[in-house]
């Protein structure tokens, strides 16, 4: 037994209008088949926000690969600050510095900055990374 179905009149476009009629045409669907799919199409693709259909996959990604980026740091920033405190642990009963010691101590930062500046500028990078990108994790 077949559902009963609603008759429901509206209006198109000319131009709506003929391409309905064309696609109409093949034997095996109806004006009454392709409006209901249309329709049907319609309603179930409004529940989903069309930023999300369109870019939700990319921000998945982007998150994730966020994620990891702010992991990463933080190793970083726990290696660093463990090697300040262990270097402060080592070097705490030193003197004070002479202006010497302090123009030694000056150059040899300078050179690390120098040194730090190229290697970013060539893409090269110390942990084995070349450009930035590593292996798959």
């Amino acid at each position: 037994m077949k559902t009963p179905r609603i008759r429901h009149q509206f209006l198109l476009e000319p131009e709506l209008s003929e391409r309905l009629e064309n696609l109409s045409r093949d034997p095996s669907t109806t004006k009454s088949a392709i409006v209901a799919r249309a329709v049907e199409a319609f309603i179930e693709r409004r529940g989903e926000n069309e930023l999300d259909r369109r870019y939700g996959v990319r921000l998945d990604r982007l998150s994730r690969d966020l994620v990891q980026v702010r992991r990463d740091a933080e190793m970083i920033l726990e290696s660093l600050a463990l090697f300040i405190r262990f270097s402060i642990t080592l070097h705490a009963h030193t003197p004070v510095p002479d202006k010497a010691t302090q123009a030694i101590a000056q150059d040899r930062f300078d050179k690390f900055v120098e040194q730090v500046g190229r290697q970013i500028a060539s893409g090269k990078r110390s942990l084995g990374k070349e450009n930035g990108r590593g292996g798959e994790r």
